[in-house]
């Protein structure tokens, strides 16, 4: 099933999929793209030797009727953000240590496929409104994060395959999108060349974003990522392939950033979570791929692993207008099409587990806010639904907001932020084009954003601010006061910056719900910045349009925006662009030199990257006075595998450390942004002699567990139902009914040797990839989590690092069954019910009595289920490293993008 392409001058070795489905019976034809991608890769992987089984491939054949089969495989490369992937290049470093402790050889630890390392989530909006704004919160950026940067220094020579893009090169999805994805890869192996299909896992949840130019990847914790580049098949189960069939036209006024909020607010309520979602139907062809990039990027926000356009005429115009050599244009063409893997306007509509439609032509303006990218809103509910939520309680989703106190300029509902940032939208030329029309017409009408309004430009890529300077519209932006600030995340991940400080002063000393809008993907409590409550996310244009008006609470289809010098209102429709004035300016951005021209110059900050001295050699040495780069201690702590009949009996007994509802995020159980003086982390920091100036994120001290330990559920918007009424990291130590820090009760409970269980309801651990969510819980010493449903990502990362997701009975969860929290757990069959599916009974014993019931461990694959016996990825990893059977790269100069 091994057939050779003719291409050019070379031949070709590829796992011929039509002749894998003819063997078995099946026509090709008939199988979701996503599902072809996975076929190839057991098909190719099964020919290089790899232990990939005969009865994979038949489940993956068969795949509807084997939902949730273990699949072996293997990644082409993985890309990760600084703020996962120094943390995964530290566990290697101890993991090196470990090794090497242990009389082991070294050099078994390194990466084994290629690797991508993107700086880009440690930029502060630390300056802004001025000229020089970029180039200040740079300088800032290094001095900040010296430390962490030379250690990614020593990584880069440390580990081969490694590339570490410094910081101003942009964000990571967008850089992978515009430069790094090869989408169809060559390899050398001893047989000859070989092309096959791109596939990349990253270290963060938004890598779908590379979905819109073919290429099938999506994202993971970095404690996955750590084992997959360290060469070990990659476990993932046969999904549910759900087919979603767009159809109609993105009317105007409506952008696509508009119709990615109704997507996802429609794959929401359809449940694709945990689902391969793949986009088909009339209107896919007429998308470009910025487009597309903008709806698959927002696949963590419906819930899916990946949102897959397949290979076609879209993704080779954009490989060539993004500067793509013409031979690897031209290679993505000929594999895809010999192979199967490109799509024609005239395709057979594969056979999906279930078909969503969505019309297009439905779509209108719209937000979603105030905390969930999925809770979309037209413009002309905003203002209504904002009022409603003010006086309501906190439980109902409102803000139990009193009436302002005193006097002064600013009110309920005032903004106190605007970002134009994000990968999610920055990709995308025609809402960045359409952000810097509407400030072109409100510069000529003499308009200004109110002063209180913090603005910010923060673009994915330098190619953005070169077309909007070529088509004249940077300088309307920058005298909007959205004057460029960097090139990263920022906001978005949270690294808002501090407000105006009028602004801050006003909303703590009145009790102001303030709101912020953003051209993010994500808004939930907490995130963006800890003064303001409400977070909307929409649009670039939107954004501008709202720091105009300078509050939330406008209906921007009927009321003035803003009043020009002359006294004349201004409305939406006078600064709204025309698709005519969009399209004249799409030239200038579409242009394959302004992609040639940044990718082949330097980043911003590759000057200050190159004068930062870092160590040399295969061992990092240690700073033991350092607060920043602590060596990890899950390597130290690895031992022998104690078992699930270890971990039955240490949950005996267990309490509950914390309580919560639905849609716990990562952020609430991790924070990434500034790091409070009166947290148990700021309180750690002081004590060391840290002054709060210097404090940094939880982000930047990723690199300290001592740190994340005490950040976890420590989020300043986290409700922990054990105490209602409260928000922040705060508990309940039982059985005394101690009010205290959720870290000093871990610590307590650890010190008694009582193990503990997190009670949750639906979609524990939505949003970011964020392992720490899963290393800090372990740390607590949290053996189980206990909830009604999980995202995906969070529970694969719990399970690698030997927590324990169970899940209720359907139709059942902690409230329904009369659970406080106060009770202790107990449970009978859990070895049983981890390996073989059965259900787990628990006994909770409280002050009023017994309460029985069932659970289903959330350990889907054979490999979890041995990972659970090991205890973690961690002490599997180092048994495998000190076993090697090969220590040969998976890769070489060929299958480097």
């Amino acid at each position: 099933m091994i057939r050779t392409l003719s291409f050019r001058s070379a031949t070709l070795h590829i796992a011929d999929l039509a002749a894998v489905a003819q063997a078995a019976g099946k026509r090709l034809v008939d199988y979701p793209y996503v599902v072809r991608v996975l076929l190839e890769n057991l098909a190719r992987n099964r020919a290089w030797g790899r232990p990939v089984a005969e009865g994979d491939l038949r489940a993956l054949l068969d795949w509807q009727d084997h939902i949730g089969a273990d699949l072996p495989l293997h990644v082409a490369r993985v890309i990760l953000p600084d703020s996962s992937g120094l943390p995964a290049l530290q566990d290697l470093a101890a993991l090196r240590d470990a090794v090497a402790a242990r009389g082991g050889d070294v050099s078994t630890v390194d990466a084994r496929v290629p690797v991508d390392l993107i700086v880009d989530h440690s930029l502060q909006v630390d300056h802004w409104g001025g000229s020089d704004a970029a180039e200040r919160n740079l300088a800032r950026e290094f001095q900040r994060n010296a430390e962490r940067y030379r250690f990614l220094k020593w990584a880069q020579q440390a580990y081969a395959g490694l590339r570490v893009f410094p910081p101003g090169t942009g964000i990571i999805h967008q850089v992978n999108l515009e430069h790094i994805a090869p989408v169809v890869c060559r390899a050398e192996r001893p047989d000859g060349t070989w092309a096959h299909p791109d596939f990349v896992i990253g270290g963060d949840s938004h890598t779908p974003m590379v979905n819109a130019l073919g290429v099938l990847g999506w994202g993971v914790g970095g404690i996955d990522a750590e084992a997959a580049l360290l060469g070990q098949a990659y476990t993932f189960p046969v999904p549910r392939v759900v087919g979603v069939r767009l159809h109609g036209r993105i009317p105007p006024p409506a952008l696509t950033t508009d119709a990615a909020l109704l997507i996802t607010e429609t794959l929401r309520r359809a449940g694709v979570t945990a689902c391969a979602v793949e986009f088909f139907g009339p209107a896919v062809a007429g998308l470009t791929v910025p487009e597309r990039a903008t709806i698959a990027n927002m696949a963590p926000e419906y819930g899916a692993t990946c949102g897959y356009f397949p290979i076609d005429d879209q993704t080779l115009s954009y490989l060539r207008a993004t500067g793509r050599p013409e031979e690897q244009v031209a290679l993505v063409e000929a594999y895809a099409r010999a192979n199967h893997l490109f799509r024609d306007a005239d395709a057979a509509v594969p056979a999906y587990s279930q078909v969503v439609e969505i019309d297009l032509d439905t779509v209108l303006p719209a937000m979603a806010g105030p905390r969930r990218p999925q809770d979309r809103l037209p413009l002309s509910r905003i203002a209504e639904d904002f009022r409603a939520r003010l006086p309501r309680a906190l439980a109902d989703g409102g803000f139990a907001a009193a009436p302002a106190s005193g006097a002064g300029t600013m009110d309920h509902g005032s903004l106190a932020l605007a970002a134009i940032t994000s990968c999610t939208n920055t990709s995308n030329p025609v809402v960045m084009l359409a952000a810097g029309i509407v400030a072109r017409k409100a510069v000529a009408r003499g308009l200004q954003p109110p002063a209180w309004v913090k603005r910010s430009l923060a673009p994915g890529s330098r190619t953005v601010t070169r077309y909007l300077e070529e088509a004249g519209l940077l300088a309307p932006l920058a005298a909007l006061g959205f004057h460029l600030i960097g090139y990263g995340c920022t906001t978005c991940g949270g690294k808002s910056g501090p407000l105006v400080p009028e602004a801050a002063r006003e909303i703590e000393q009145r009790g102001l719900v303030a709101a912020a809008v953003l051209s993010g993907n994500r808004n939930f409590e907490g995130r963006i910045h800890k003064l303001i409550r409400a977070n909307y996310i929409g649009a670039p244009p939107l954004v501008v349009l709202y720091a105009l008006a300078g509050r939330i609470d406008v209906d921007l289809t009927r009321d003035p925006i803003a009043t020009d010098p002359a006294g004349v209102p201004v409305y939406l429709r006078d600064l709204w662009p025309t698709p005519e004035e969009i399209a004249q300016a799409m030239p200038v951005a579409t242009r394959r030199e302004i992609f040639v021209d940044t990718y082949e110059a330097r980043a911003a900050g590759g000057s200050l990257w190159d004068t930062l001295e870092a160590p040399t050699g295969p061992l990092f040495p240690w700073d033991r006075q350092s607060h920043y780069l602590v060596e990890p201690p899950f390597f130290r702590q690895a031992g022998a595998a104690k078992g699930l009949d270890q971990l039955e009996r240490e949950l005996q007994g267990a309490r509950v450390l914390a309580a919560f509802g639905d849609s716990l995020t990562t952020d609430h159980i991790s924070p990434g942004g500034e790091i409070p003086a009166d947290t148990p982390a700021g309180r750690y920091l002081t004590q060391a002699g840290v002054a709060p100036a210097d404090f940094n994120t939880y982000v930047a001290r990723r690199g300290n567990h001592e740190i994340m330990a005490r950040a976890t559920f420590a989020n300043i918007r986290i409700k922990n139902l054990l105490v209602p009424g409260t928000e922040g990291g705060v508990t309940i130590h039982f059985p005394g009914h101690t009010p205290c820090t959720i870290f000093d009760a871990a610590r307590a409970y650890r010190q008694d040797g009582i193990a503990t269980l997190i009670l949750a309801g639906k979609e524990y651990g939505t949003g970011s990839s964020r392992d720490w969510a899963a290393k800090g819980s372990a740390l607590l010493g949290v053996k189980a989590v206990l909830a009604e449903s999980f995202e995906r990502i969070h529970r694969a990362n719990l399970v690698g690092m030997g927590v324990l997701p169970l899940s209720f009975l359907p139709g059942q969860g902690w409230r329904q069954l009369g659970l406080t929290g106060a009770e202790s757990f107990s449970f009978q069959g859990l070895a049983r019910g981890v390996m073989d599916g059965t259900p787990i009974t628990v006994e909770a014993v409280g002050p009023d009595g017994i309460i029985r019931f069932q659970a289903q461990a959330q350990v889907l694959t054979q490999a979890e289920r041995q990972l659970m016996q090991d205890g973690g990825i961690p002490a599997s990893v180092l048994r495998a490293c000190l076993a090697p059977k090969d220590t040969t790269p998976d890769f070489n100069e060929e299958t480097q993008p």
